[in-house]
């Protein structure tokens, strides 16, 4: 239904789509009123509150609109009827998804976004860019990734438990599996919940993904990156590093419980653990993951081509992401800044909860070491390899099978879909 939607406007100049469909396809009627979709905790609502009033160097303001559910299927579903399209939205982690859609969107590079690019971290910018070339999704929040951790738990078995002895003990996965499995052997402690958490982030942390730029897949070359996610997960699972956990309140339960002593996630999950194991504030710390950091989640902003007004879109976006509001932002709603100089402008610390460490200190660093990499709109494909892992976990699978009946069942898909 999307690519039906997009063949009127193909090959339109995109001065002319947005005089033609300007007016017609707006959510307001209002010509001093832009509509901005986003969802709940994705942007700060003080800020909100003030482009309301007036956006910033414009002469609009701002209506911003919930979008509950899902919200990818309501906004590609307004595409494909040119109707009920707002003038800016969110868009999530997965901007990927909408590269085969990339003519509905404005260039921001013809509106000068590229004078902004150096204040922000650059494999995310990077990320708003199309495999054409095309800069359509401005940077907001980021996850830059790090190995939380019970340092009670390794401490009363005997491994290192401050963050600089814990991160030289796991500078590679093999030396992380090996920390996990003495972990497991002397406390009966796991070190991550399931196999798919490490695979996963296994491949954030790297700078080759699931396919090229060209959208050719990578995954089945000889020591493809992730193939070596693979197996690394697997090895974990054989060493017992890992607890089959697959379902969310089982491993709150266990972080609760002392069953679980890490994780490896974004910046975000500051705020998950802070929440969900309130009683344990103090024994957390955050250590240097396998490796090279990864980014897990993430949003943009992006510009429909039928906007009122794309130059205060920009606007917009641009003084949002501020290093001042992103600093506000993320005392507000703990969203983690695209821009380095937010950490100069006010960023309040968790509080205590990872003891006498500096949680942000430890995670700008972090954010700088994240390597640039390319996300295709194809991995929303390739879901059979995180199935079929779960599989090797909870019920024995020969992980060779494994692989192969996942890659079998991707490559149809791909085949049927015409990328191989």
């Amino acid at each position: 239904m999307l690519r039906a939607g997009l063949a009127g406007a193909a090959g339109l100049p995109l001065a002319g789509a947005l005089a033609s469909c300007g007016s017609g396809t707006s959510i307001s009627s209002d010509p001093n009123e832009l509509v901005l979709w986003y969802w709940n905790r994705s942007i700060a609502p003080s800020l909100l509150e003030l482009a309301a009033e007036q956006i910033p160097e414009t002469t609009r303001r701002l209506r911003a609109d919930v979008i509950g559910g899902a919200f990818d299927n309501k906004l590609r579903t307004g595409f494909a009827a040119q109707a009920y399209i707002p003038d800016i939205t969110a868009v999530n982690s997965n901007a990927a998804l909408y590269f085969p859609s990339e003519d509905q969107f404005v260039n921001l590079d013809d509106f000068g976004a590229q004078d902004y690019k150096d204040d922000y971290y650059e494999w995310k910018w990077n990320l708003g860019r199309t495999p054409t070339g095309r800069f359509l999704f401005f940077p907001m929040d980021t996850g830059p990734t790090g190995f939380f951790y019970r340092t009670d738990l390794f401490a009363a078995a005997g491994l290192p438990s401050e963050p600089d002895e814990v991160s030289a003990a796991v500078r590679t996965w093999d030396e992380w599996i090996e920390f996990g499995r003495q972990l497991r052997e002397t406390s009966d402690v796991a070190l991550m919940g399931n196999a798919v958490m490490i695979f996963n982030q296994y491949i954030n942390a790297s700078p080759e993904r699931w396919f090229d730029a060209d959208d050719q897949p990578l995954f089945e070359k000889q020591d493809s990156a992730v193939r070596q996610a693979w197996e690394t997960a697997v090895k974990a699972v054989e060493a017992g590093v890992t607890r089959n956990l697959q379902v969310e309140n089982e491993q709150n339960a266990a972080w609760n419980s002392g069953k679980l002593g890490g994780h490896i996630e974004g910046a975000w999950w500051m705020k998950v653990a802070t929440d969900t194991v309130p009683d344990l504030a103090g024994s957390w710390r955050i250590a240097q993951q396998p490796g090279l950091p990864g980014n897990s989640g993430g949003s943009f902003l992006a510009v429909p081509k039928t906007s009122k007004d794309p130059e205060a879109a920009l606007a917009f976006a641009r003084w949002l992401t501020l290093p001042e509001n992103q600093a506000q932002s993320y005392n507000e709603i703990q969203l983690f800044p695209s821009a380095p100089g937010a950490f100069d402008a006010g960023m309040a610390d968790s509080g205590g909860f990872f003891g006498d460490q500096d949680p942000l200190a430890f995670f700008s660093t972090a954010a700088e070491n994240v390597p640039t990499t390319f996300v295709s709109t194809y991995e929303k494909q390739i879901s059979s390899f995180a199935d079929q892992l779960r599989v090797v976990e909870s019920a024995g699978k020969d992980p060779e099978q494994a692989w192969d009946d996942a890659a079998t069942a991707v490559n149809k898909i791909l085949k049927k879909r015409g990328v191989i």
